[in-house]
């Protein structure tokens, strides 16, 4: 199976973000991303604005910061929480991106030999492959600098011990439309 949304990324490296923001801006530019998603023409808040709604600072965005401070700017009529791997596909086969956190200093992982795709650095999920061989995530990585945003695919058996996810949807979920296919290997 494969399911991908059609989402548009945001680099953390934007020339609209404050320059002292950018290197640790991931967390609040998903956010933005997924809140864009949602309010495609109307979205209220811009990346330097997520930034300090959320509580973010220089060593990043904790999720629980994450949780409670966009459950306090967006309001009761959204639902934010954290959920498992197997709840982060069931909202994107319903159309619906997840954003999702690498952390291995703060999953104790820092002894670890093996290379994850990131340390520590939120993105936003967009998809997912699923075969015989594992889950591959579907993720926009933020940018870099002078880079935009892209779509990057990573094994998420490699990273399942410092992978965190957070659904942000609101309570009127609106029918979106998602490219689905189903593949046989």
């Amino acid at each position: 199976m494969h399911v991908q949304i059609n989402v548009e990324g945001i680099s953390q490296y934007d020339d609209s973000i404050k320059n002292h923001y950018q290197p640790s801006a991931c967390g609040p530019v998903t956010a933005l991303t997924i809140l864009r998603y949602w309010m495609p023409n109307n979205c209220p808040y811009d990346a330097n604005q997520m930034y300090r709604l959320l509580g973010s600072t220089r060593i990043g965005l904790f999720k629980w910061l994450l949780i409670r401070n966009l459950r306090k700017t967006l309001g009761s009529t959204w639902e934010i929480n954290s959920c498992s791997i197997d709840e982060a596909k069931a909202e994107l086969l319903e159309g619906r991106p997840v954003a999702c956190k690498f952390d291995r200093y703060f999953s104790f992982n820092w002894f670890n030999t093996y290379k994850y795709e990131f340390s520590y650095h939120w993105v936003p999920l967009i998809g997912f492959g699923e075969n015989e061989n594992g889950i591959t995530l579907f993720i926009h990585d933020n940018g870099g600098k002078g880079r935009a945003s892209r779509i990057r695919h990573v094994s998420y058996e490699k990273n399942q011990d410092i992978l965190t996810f957070v659904k942000i949807v609101p309570q009127s979920k609106k029918k979106v439309s998602i490219h689905k296919n189903s593949t046989q290997n």
